[in-house]
């Protein structure tokens, strides 16, 4: 049976205020930057809902959509997260991280602790299905499911940004702790761990630059 299908709801626009649109989107994103040094000040479960909603209109292979986000602002959920990462983290600095990997993060300046894993208003934890389930219980194939967690974390980010706020990506590897803290199924594998939320008073970020154009794109 031949899936339905709908218009396309889309707006041509002038090839001018196409490029302005682009360039536009360019200087906003430009100026995100990675914060480390966050203010409790809360921000509206509403404002995260909406981010994760837009989030959520990613494209995903075969539509199935095999993302989770999971956004904690409980301190207890968030202090044992905490504690739960910086056991991973203090093993990575101290056993698994070889010498070229702490050079390269040494300008960055981070090391084992984290505390704005529970200074931040928000944690939302990415996860992917792994596999589905069917109806009777029979396991279902995800196609593409990093893939396309991938793309809608990048979606969540800038949403993020666009509203305001400040973001971390935060990888603490493994992070076998997250599914077993957040209660969640066998199927789903976590992915990233966003910080979110506005950045403390005088926050500063390390002085890096971007690759020009020429350095990331090649036009054929």
């Amino acid at each position: 049976m031949p899936h339905q299908h709908v218009p396309l709801s889309f707006e041509r626009r002038p090839v001018e205020q196409v490029l302005a649109r682009a360039d536009e989107f360019h200087q906003e994103m430009s100026r995100r930057r990675t914060v480390r040094d966050f203010s409790p000040d809360p921000v509206p479960r509403e404002v995260i809902a909406r981010c994760i909603a837009a989030a959520g209109c990613a494209p995903s292979g075969a539509n199935q959509q095999p993302w989770r986000f999971i956004a904690v602002a409980d301190p207890s959920i968030k202090r044992t997260i905490r504690a739960a990462a910086e056991e991973e983290e203090r093993a990575f600095y101290e056993h698994r991280a070889t010498d070229a990997w702490r050079a390269a993060l040494a300008p960055l300046g981070t090391d084992a602790s984290k505390p704005f894993l529970e200074t931040a208003p928000w944690l939302i934890v990415v996860f992917y299905e792994a596999f589905g389930y069917a109806p009777d219980g029979g396991r279902e194939k995800r196609y593409y499911a990093m893939d396309s967690v991938g793309i809608a974390t990048g979606f969540l980010v800038a949403a993020l940004h666009h509203a305001g706020l400040a973001t971390l990506t935060h990888t603490p590897s493994p992070m076998a702790f997250l599914p077993r803290i957040l209660g969640r199924p066998d199927n789903e594998r976590p992915f990233v761990l966003l910080v979110v939320g506005f950045p403390a008073d005088g926050a500063t970020v390390p002085a890096i630059t971007r690759k020009p154009i020429d350095e990331i794109a090649v036009f054929l």
